[in-house]
């Protein structure tokens, strides 16, 4: 693989890492994904 491409890649897998975390800060969201998720059942 090429560089460039590797760190593009370790970039968008950083800033989606980065996202999960700063969703977790915020439990009104996790709430209402979960019942969401949930209602599909």
């Amino acid at each position: 693989m090429k560089p460039g491409i590797k760190l593009l890649l370790f970039i968008t897998m950083a800033g989606a890492l980065a996202g999960v975390f700063a969703l977790y800060g915020r439990p009104e969201f996790l709430m209402t994904l979960a019942n969401q998720v949930w209602g599909c059942f």
